[in-house]
């Protein structure tokens, strides 16, 4: 039979009188005192219990996370517990002032530091379960794919940062890729204070591949359009592209209301650039498949959207490969733009952006990747790193071997995004079986 009533009662040592002993304490509902000594239990056990991750802890093989990424995180929740721990030491006085019958002051003092604190923990466990469930990827399905991921990230950096005309520190971590739904892919640069870190500084670059980009890698040439926006970062040049970009127009005689359009679409533009400087015609081609879309989504024009106008980002990439060597993919990729969207379609642009559309591109192009910059040892980028005719070579012979599954040996890990493509377009091996031997080959390599 249930009692007619309960009532929770401190235990007996709570109940012993305090410092403060006496009519005042005696006054204190044992069932407060009781809240104050759980309130103080809780606190104090959540501290020494926050969890901090263990390098092992998913697992030991290629695809998980290194102890950079482990120790990087740690210290991010190392800074949550100290928080934490702060406001427990307040917490801790206002409930012992409870528990001896300090009055109604004490009181609050224990409802204010007990909601500060509740308030800190599910920061720190927002922090935990994002991380936490980035690194169980690595554990299932997508371990292999997204290990892949980040060796072509890897090698991207490496083969900008060893080019160089001056030494610059290593950036560390390296890039972390993860898998989501949706449309397009993304990434949270080192350093950028995020939402679902409690407007933490996210402490490495973290690349977000859609589940249809990853099972089809032919196309990944968003790999290198993510990574360039870390390196944009990492290499101080957001802050400097615009003024060049202006300077550029300034010097060729272009309009400020035109240089205004592309200042705002530096990030964009570098990316897709950089992305085509280190993969070449197979970006370029992987962008096509991505923003070529209905006439009215391609031609649409924002006057806010960062992203280029889809109509005008092949052109842009398409002069960029002309510099490099591929006239002739360029030109064959032009016929393909120009029969999806007549000449027609191009006079929805605004007309400052249509006239003298091709000095305003040659003009980007210069700004961003043709001209030496301090920030780059005093290289330009197309001189710390381009696809040359000569890699297109290598990049076939890499088809041949994924069709087959044999290794592609020292062939650049981002050389395989164009090989992919190459193997699917030759038709001698299915689609399932490239894809297979290309993440088999990041995996050895």
């Amino acid at each position: 039979m249930m009692p007619a009533k309960l009532l929770e009662r401190a235990p007996p040592e709570a109940s012993q009188p305090g410092p403060a002993t006496g009519a005042a304490q005696a006054a204190i509902p044992p069932a407060l005192r009781f809240f104050a000594l759980r309130t103080l239990v809780n606190a104090d056990r959540y501290g020494r219990g926050m969890a901090q991750f263990r390098v092992g802890q998913f697992g030991t093989g290629p695809a998980s996370p290194s102890p950079a990424h482990i120790a990087a995180v740690n210290k991010l929740l190392g800074a949550v517990h100290s928080l934490v721990r702060s406001e427990e030491r307040k917490l801790a006085a206002a409930a012992q002032a409870v528990r001896t019958g300090a009055g109604a002051a004490a009181t609050q003092a224990l409802l204010t530091h007990k909601e500060r604190l509740h308030g800190i923990a599910q920061q720190g466990e927002k922090v935990w379960e994002y991380y936490l469930n980035l690194f169980n990827q690595r554990t299932g399905p997508f371990g292999q794919m997204l290990s892949g991921i980040d060796r072509i990230a890897l090698d991207c950096y490496r083969a900008v940062y060893l080019e160089l005309g001056k030494a610059r520190s290593i950036p560390s971590p390296t890039p972390f890729a993860y898998v989501e739904t949706g449309f397009g892919p993304a990434t949270f640069r080192r350093g950028v204070r995020l939402s679902k870190l409690g407007r933490r500084e996210n402490p490495f670059p973290l690349v977000m591949i859609p589940f249809h980009r990853l099972i089809n890698p032919w196309s990944l040439g968003a790999v290198p359009h993510e990574v360039a926006h870390n390196m944009q970062s990492d290499l101080g040049l957001w802050e400097v592209m615009p003024r060049r970009i202006q300077s550029r127009f300034a010097e060729r005689g272009l309009p400020p209301a035109a240089a205004s359009i592309w200042m705002r679409w530096h990030k964009e533009s570098w990316a897709d650039l950089v992305g085509t400087l280190l993969i070449g015609p197979a970006y370029v081609g992987a962008l096509m498949d991505v923003v070529g879309r209905s006439v009215a989504q391609t031609s649409a024009f924002s006057e806010d959207a960062v992203h280029p106008t889809p109509l005008v980002r092949v052109p842009l990439n398409l002069h960029l490969l002309e510099r490099m060597g591929f006239g002739e993919d360029a030109k064959s990729f032009r016929a393909a733009w120009d029969a999806l969207y007549p000449p027609s379609v191009w006079r929805t642009l605004p007309e400052i952006l249509r006239k003298d559309l091709p000095k305003q591109i040659e003009a980007a192009v210069e700004a961003m990747v043709l001209t030496p910059m301090p920030e780059l040892g005093d290289k330009a980028m197309i001189d710390v790193v381009h696809y040359q005719p000569r890699h297109a070579q290598v990049t076939a012979e890499g088809a041949e071997r994924l069709e087959s599954g044999l290794s592609t040996g020292v062939l650049p890990e981002r050389f395989l995004i164009g090989a992919a493509r190459l193997a699917l377009a030759r038709g001698k091996a299915s689609p399932e079986a490239i894809t297979r031997n290309f993440y088999a080959t990041l995996e050895r390599s």
